[in-house]
């Protein structure tokens, strides 16, 4: 099956009793047992759950994984891939990352006795100079948040393999719609299903995936352990968000290219990040590696007023943390995604306090336009 008929139909056969064509509900902390002897493929949701699976299944299928497993958020999800690494071990972050995953890089792995260092991944050939004895994962994401930067993923993982580096990406902004990166050599994508996948701004939660069946197995253990497992109701409203995931992405990317180009023409907008603009610097990287670029932007003001003024007076666009919702957001990423990091950590990794981020709807896009119109001015 190809991509949108596999996010509707894998996993998600009617129900064997009523041939219910929605997956019903499993709202059940437990399930009973027969007997002592055959212990049931599901018994306490906190280990897993039918719409837990079913989700599982359906996610793994749209990346090309063979292995799914949940957690009850992205970070949750990032967390569990650390879960890899022991005291004495090293790990390999990118500089231009999410900041919570900055914050788990920065703030909790050194208490567990890990280090961590970063490198561009812009440029795969820094990896060998940031490598290290003790050095075991490496982490990076592509488009960047908040930036848009674009890394060639196929080439980083090449490289992180010569050093027998576990690869973890965190494929968040594009979603499997618009990118596969199992298939580029990583060996764990990341997701925070809270995003694009779900897509109604009404689930928190998040997955990995991978192809090697002992990463998954001390994933899916570190979960069980943790306990930081989703609930049956957010799986279920995961399944019913993701039969749409194909047709919301285009209308995304429809909707960014064109906020994006209106930007770039307005006179009081100093500079735009978006990779469907031929100006972007990993425009090419972009269109070879993306299905599309996606429904997420960023883009500059002339001062640090403007940008706040901007902020709060759209009326279109909500200021919000979050994306990958069916609504357009703003956000202003040294409060919101990127409060954790100083500012000289930010300016370091190009974000300046002059800078807004898009999370571009499916709203019809001469309203978005026009509401960024009136707010600019």
């Amino acid at each position: 099956m190809r991509f949108a008929t596999k996010a509707l139909r894998v996993g998600q056969e009617p129900d064997p009793k009523f041939r219910a064509v929605i997956p019903p509900l499993y709202q059940s902390a437990t399930f009973a047992w027969e007997d002592l002897d055959h212990i049931p493929p599901v018994d306490y949701t906190r280990c897993t759950n039918p719409n837990r699976i079913m989700l599982e299944e359906v996610i793994a299928s749209l990346e090309n994984g063979r292995f799914g497993t949940l957690y009850s958020s992205g970070m949750a999800a990032i967390a569990a891939c650390f879960s890899l690494l022991q005291h004495g071990d090293h790990l390999l972050m990118a500089g231009d990352i999410y900041g919570g995953t900055f914050r788990l890089g920065e703030k909790v792995l050194p208490r567990q006795g890990i280090s961590v260092s970063e490198f561009c991944a812009h440029h795969p050939g820094t990896i060998a100079d940031a490598v290290q004895p003790n050095s075991k994962m490496l982490i990076f994401e592509t488009p960047t948040n908040p930036n848009l930067r674009v890394s060639d993923i196929a080439a980083v993982a090449a490289e992180a393999k010569k050093h027998g580096l576990i690869v973890v990406f965190d494929n968040t902004f594009a979603s499997p719609a618009l990118q596969n990166p199992l298939d580029l050599g990583v060996d764990i994508v990341v997701h925070s299903t809270t995003k694009y996948i779900t897509g109604h701004s009404d689930v928190i939660g998040g997955a990995t995936v991978t192809n090697r069946e002992e990463l998954n197995y001390a994933l899916f253990e570190w979960n069980k352990a943790i306990g930081a497992s989703p609930s049956p109701f957010d799986c279920w409203l995961s399944l019913r968000g993701v039969k749409t995931l194909s047709v919301r992405m285009k209308q995304h990317c429809s909707n960014a290219q064109a906020v994006a180009e209106f930007l770039l023409a307005h006179p009081k907008v100093a500079k735009v990040h978006y990779p469907g603009l031929a100006e972007h610097p990993d425009h090419q990287t972009a269109t070879r590696q993306m299905k599309g670029f996606g429904g997420m932007l960023a883009f500059e003001l002339e001062t640090v007023a403007d940008a706040r003024r901007v902020a709060e007076s759209t009326k279109v666009f909500l200021l919000a943390e979050s994306l990958g919702g069916v609504e357009s957001l703003v956000a202003y990423p040294p409060l919101m995604s990127h409060a954790t990091m100083t500012e000289e950590q930010r300016l370091a990794r190009a974000i300046p306090p002059t800078m807004l981020r898009l999370s571009v709807g499916i709203e019809d896009p001469e309203d978005l336009i026009e509401d960024l119109r009136q707010a600019i001015g």
